[in-house]
């Protein structure tokens, strides 16, 4: 990649303000973060991440679990992320998780790749 990754650049005091944000942490130390924004019945994943050296411990496995605890308790229908084409281990990770690629587009200067998971809708008691 020729610049700087999207998240690395993002404003999360804004976020903080504005979107869910969870912050996953030992002591002082942050591990791994999340940041999800509501949008009708999806949930828009904008950012997970781990700290490097909190890596291959299981946090963003945890993270995406509370990424889909949030989107069925508010009733969402599916979940969408994207990632840039470059950053080819989130492709896998994502499909592991029972991500489906839904298209690849540039974005903001970005090559992006994107994802959805489905949930099933809720039933709703007569």
């Amino acid at each position: 990649m020729d610049r700087l990754p999207a998240p690395m650049t993002a404003d999360y005091s804004a976020a903080l303000r504005t979107h869910q944000v969870w912050v996953a942490e030992d002591g002082d130390r942050i591990l791994g973060m999340l940041v999800l924004v509501p949008e009708g019945d999806v949930m828009l994943l904008e950012n997970v991440a781990v700290h490097p050296d909190a890596q291959d411990r299981g946090l963003g496995c945890d993270l995406l679990a509370l990424a889909d605890r949030e989107a069925a308790r508010r009733r969402m229908t599916e979940i969408r992320l994207y990632t840039n084409e470059v950053m080819t281990e989130n492709l896998g990770y994502y499909r592991c998780h029972g991500y489906t690629e839904t298209g690849r587009a540039e974005q903001d200067g970005y090559h992006r790749v994107f994802f959805r998971i489905f949930f099933r809708k809720p039933v709703v008691a007569p």
